[in-house]
C-alpha cells in the first residue's frame, strides 16, 4: 500500500493495549524486542529471560507500551509520553 508523502494524510501508529494481545502474541512481540534491541554494552550481560522479563514488567506498569504501525504493518515497543496507572 502507498501513501501520499504530506504526513497529515499517513494514518497514526495505534497503541495496543498489551492485555488486548494473547499472552503468546504479547511474549512474541516482547521477544521480537529485545532480539532488536542488539549486543550488550554494560558491565555484564543480561540474560535474554531476563530482559524480557524487564520489558514484560514495564509494559505492566505502562511505562513502556506497543505501538502498531499500519502504514509499515510493524510493531514496535516504545518508552510512554506519560506512564499509564494501573
Amino acid at each position: 500500500m502507498s501513501w501520499p508523502d504530506d504526513e497529515g494524510e499517513r494514518p497514526a501508529p495505534v497503541e495496543v493495549p498489551p492485555g488486548e494481545l494473547s499472552p503468546g502474541a504479547l511474549r512474541g512481540v516482547v521477544e521480537s524486542f529485545v532480539l532488536r534491541e542488539g549486543t550488550d554494552y554494560g558491565e555484564r550481560d543480561v540474560p535474554f529471560e531476563v530482559k524480557v522479563a524487564q520489558v514484560m514488567r514495564q509494559l505492566e506498569r505502562g511505562e513502556a507500551c506497543v505501538l502498531y504501525d499500519p502504514v509499515s504493518e510493524s510493531v514496535d515497543i516504545v518508552v510512554a509520553r506519560r506512564p499509564h496507572r494501573v
